[in-house]
C-alpha cells in the first residue's frame, strides 16, 4: 500500500462521511457548505488519481458554480433556511426506500451503459487532454448532456424561486 492509496482513502471517506451530512443537515446553508467539503474531497481523489484537468472543472464548476448558485437561491428566496416542524415528515423509511431503489436502478444502468467503454490511461502521457476529451465525447456523451441538462434546470429552478410574484 502506498502513500498514494492512504491518502486516496482518507479522502474517499472525508467524501462519504461530507456527502452523509449534506443529506442529514437541518439546515440548508449547513448541507451547502458540507456539499463543498464533499466536491473538495473528490477534487482531491482525482488529483491523486493524475486527473488534473477533471479535479479543477470539479472545482470551478461544481463548488464554484453549483454550489454558489444554490446559496444564492436560497438567499434571495423567502422560504425558511432553518426546522420548521410542520415541513418535516414521517415517511423517513419509506424516503429511506425510494433512495436505495433509486441508487440501484441508476447503479445498474451506468454500469450497463459504460460497460464498453474503455479509456487507455497507461499509454498516454499525464495530464493529456486529448484522450479525456475524446472519451467524453464519445463515449460518456449522454452522461455530459445530462448533466448539462441538469445544470439548466437548476439555474431555471433559481430563477423561478428568486422572482417576485406579480399580480
Amino acid at each position: 500500500m502506498t502513500g498514494a492509496d492512504v491518502v486516496f482513502g482518507l479522502l474517499g471517506i472525508v467524501c462519504l462521511a461530507a456527502a452523509l451530512l449534506v443529506v442529514t443537515a437541518r439546515n440548508v446553508i449547513h448541507a451547502a457548505l458540507w456539499l463543498v467539503v464533499c466536491f473538495g474531497a473528490l477534487a482531491g481523489c482525482y488529483l491523486v488519481l493524475t486527473a488534473e484537468f477533471v479535479a479543477w472543472v470539479q472545482v470551478l464548476i461544481y463548488i464554484g458554480a453549483v454550489v454558489v448558485l444554490m446559496l444564492f437561491g436560497a438567499m434571495l428566496t423567502r422560504a425558511p433556511i432553518g426546522r420548521q416542524q410542520p415541513l418535516d415528515s414521517t415517511n423517513r423509511p419509506v424516503a429511506a426506500l425510494a433512495g436505495l431503489a433509486t441508487a440501484g436502478i441508476l447503479v445498474t444502468l451506468v454500469v450497463a451503459s459504460f460497460k464498453g467503454a474503455y479509456v487507455d490511461i497507461h499509454h498516454t502521457e499525464v495530464g493529456d487532454g486529448r484522450v479525456l476529451g475524446t472519451a467524453v465525447f464519445r463515449y460518456f456523451v449522454l452522461a455530459f448532456e445530462v448533466a448539462s441538462v441538469l445544470l439548466l434546470a437548476a439555474l431555471v429552478g433559481a430563477i423561478v424561486l428568486t422572482r417576485s410574484d406579480r399580480d
